[in-house]
């Protein structure tokens, strides 16, 4: 009778165990990222956890959100961020650590529609894209807000275009929210990233925007003043390595 009872508080013992949260340290660094990073961010952090690291833990949204979570007081480890404002925003308020923010990668700016329907418009000064949009809305990040959208509100300003298709913009609260509206067929065009297009089957590239037509697409990262994991600083170097470059070049990002 002894020998059952000391097996059955064994087995609970370790059912216990096992349900147990993993301790801090068994999770790798948390990076908060910009929603265009997901399949590189991703790929880099399996391919550091094939290293023998615990798996960095991620988090995507628009990068306005991830800033103000940071000054709201989130306690991640890195921000990698999808321009150089929301990175100076919370730099400015003392939570980077200083040293730490790089430019890490590029991106350029693109119209797209959905695959099974055909858009032709050429992109470029005065373009019909009012007039291409018919009753339809043009997919955005939000313009006010999210580097996607000001960067998509800034070229089509350059290219004459914003006042005509202003009240028609579908504002959405990150780029790839703004992706899964063309995708869906919701709408007949968006704008988004390269990249965004690249990893997406159901949308078909309209035109790219001239480089000229918007601020310089880059892509900072740095280390929060709220990390406290030990696999940070190296996760944040691995990024920056020519491995991680070469893990960003395989998903359409350029050099920074």
């Amino acid at each position: 009778m002894m020998t059952l009872l000391f097996r059955a508080l064994a087995l609970i013992a370790l059912v216990g165990a096992s349900l147990a949260p993993a301790a801090p340290g068994d999770r790798g660094p948390l990076l908060l990222a910009a929603a265009s990073m997901q399949e590189a961010m991703n790929a880099a952090a399996d391919a550091w956890a094939a290293r023998g690291h615990p798996r960095p833990v991620l988090s995507f949204a628009g990068s306005s959100a991830l800033a103000r979570q940071i000054r709201a007081g989130a306690p991640a480890d890195l921000f990698l961020s999808a321009d150089e404002e929301w990175m100076d925003d919370v730099e400015g308020a003392g939570l980077v650590v200083r040293g730490t923010r790089a430019n890490m990668a590029g991106n350029r700016l693109v119209l797209v529609r959905p695959a099974a329907k055909p858009v032709h418009l050429r992109i470029a000064r005065g373009m019909p894209i009012a007039r291409a949009l018919g009753d339809g809305r043009l997919a955005m990040a939000d313009p006010d807000s999210v580097p996607a959208g000001k960067y998509g509100k800034a070229a089509l300003t350059a290219l004459g275009v914003w006042a005509s298709v202003e009240h028609k913009v579908a504002r959405a609260d990150n780029v790839r929210a703004a992706l899964a509206l063309v995708e869906r067929g919701a709408t007949p065009l968006g704008i988004v990233y390269a990249t965004d297009a690249r990893a997406s089957r159901n949308v078909a590239l309209v035109g790219t925007f001239p480089p000229g037509s918007h601020a310089p697409i880059r892509y900072p990262v740095a280390r929060l003043a709220s990390s406290r994991h030990k696999d940070a600083e190296a996760f944040r170097r691995f990024l920056l390595s020519s491995i991680g470059r070469s893990i960003l070049a395989r998903y359409g990002f350029s050099a920074p």
